[in-house]
């Protein structure tokens, strides 16, 4: 499959736009709200938050640096390749709104018991607002040549297009894990 390397930016930047308005509407919400985990085992909304900016940190950053450095010409298209596909599609979540597979987080991005959810909710939103402006610099490089390194491994990297697709699907993963969580503390506080 080939995506017109603009088109899927934009598509990118779109979906970033959601998760920011997203996150803006938790803004809205009490602290205790954010810190309230559904059931002990599952995360509270601070924490799903701190999770995804321990992967911010690492990826916005990485990809700062990469486009930062860039020597490359803009491609017309891009190929996904066949890890940043597998990941990609590991982690978006169907078009109804599910997911497919639950799955554990890494020991590297597993969030405090507690953690500051005023802060975690600013650093995520400032994150995402560094990712738009990254996907707009990323229009004038090369989606397949510029290569990101994973959190898994420095040699495992992805190709800057997998790197966007598969870290925002994360983003959107876990926004439909906030929506449950708030939901679940909802019903639990109507039922008490």
């Amino acid at each position: 499959m080939k995506y017109n390397s603009n088109a899927l930016l934009e598509n990118l930047q779109a979906d970033t736009r959601q998760i920011i308005l997203q996150a803006n509407q938790l803004l809205q919400l009490p602290s205790a709200a954010l810190q309230q985990q559904p059931v002990p085992e599952k995360w509270s909304v601070a924490q799903v938050l701190e999770h995804l900016n321990i992967y911010s940190r690492h990826y916005v950053n990485a990809i700062e640096q990469k486009l930062h450095l860039n020597q490359t010409e803009p491609n017309v298209s891009f190929s996904p390749g066949w890890l940043g596909n597998y990941f990609t599609n590991l982690m978006k979540p169907k078009a109804d709104n599910t997911i497919a597979k639950k799955m554990k987080a890494p020991k590297n991005a597993i969030p405090s018991t507690q953690p500051d959810a005023a802060k975690m909710l600013q650093e995520f939103i400032q994150y995402q607002h560094l990712l738009l402006n990254l996907l707009q610099i990323a229009k004038s490089a090369n989606l397949e040549h510029i290569r990101i390194p994973t959190t898994l491994s420095k040699l495992i990297s992805l190709k800057l297009g997998d790197t966007f697709r598969f870290f925002i699907a994360h983003e959107q993963r876990h926004f439909l894990q906030i929506q449950n969580t708030l939901t679940a503390n909802n019903s639990q506080k109507a039922v008490a």
